[in-house]
């Protein structure tokens, strides 16, 4: 990939990143992203669930999505994930921010025709979102198939920029009797809660369980 001015960090650059390791380790860590683009000068960001293998990131949606139609056609696109670690704050109203860590990535896309290819890009998806799910569960069927569009984004450029740590507040403002600090957040996974049509002596399955285990609090 050759970095150009769209991932150039202008501000608070030493929070930035155009390191591979560190874009993909929040593109793995996320599952949710939101996807911008242009049509006839009129802006469009629409969040989607994504797959990623190597410099490449799986979509998918129904035949009938506008995104979709318009990203197969290979127009630019940038694809952001976010994710919010805390609330920061501070001692002034100014100084007030948010620890966080996030992956702007700029690219094409294009159409998967071929069924089998499809079907190997689906699996991507579900398996980035439920590692092991896909072998427990029924393949698409080719109707099922005809009606779901799946596309692959290529990244040509990415950037990362995170911020962590406690509040930076003005020098003299660390006089005040103002409590600051950080409120942490994550995500969590509630106990999981079976489906009422779920027929007897169906157990939970054991990547559910790592699922859950994996955003449960400790």
């Amino acid at each position: 990939m050759n970095p150009s001015t769209r991932t150039e960090l202008r501000r608070l650059p030493q929070r930035g990143s155009r390191e591979w390791r560190t874009i993909i380790r929040i593109l793995d860590a996320g599952f949710l992203a939101h996807v911008g683009f242009c049509i006839d000068t009129q802006p469009f960001v629409i969040p989607t669930l994504y797959g990623r293998n190597g410099d490449k990131l799986y979509l998918h949606g129904s035949a009938a999505s506008r995104m979709l139609r318009e990203l197969e056609h290979g127009i630019a696109a940038c694809v952001t994930v976010t994710l919010v670690d805390g609330l920061v704050a501070a001692r002034s109203a100014f100084h007030h921010s948010m620890n966080y860590r996030s992956a702007v990535a700029f690219g094409t896309a294009r159409k998967i025709a071929d069924p089998g290819q499809k079907v190997e890009c689906l699996r991507v998806i579900s398996e980035h979102l439920i590692a092991g799910r896909w072998t427990g569960v029924r393949e698409p069927s080719k109707q099922e198939l005809d009606a779901t569009t799946v596309l692959e984004f290529t990244i040509q450029e990415a950037s990362a920029k995170a911020r962590m740590g406690p509040p930076v507040d003005d020098e003299h403002d660390y006089e005040l009797p103002v409590w600051a600090g950080v409120i942490p957040l994550e995500m969590r996974a509630k106990p999981p809660v079976p489906d009422e049509k779920l027929m007897e002596r169906v157990v939970l399955p054991e990547c559910i369980r790592r699922f859950a285990a994996r955003f449960s609090a400790e």
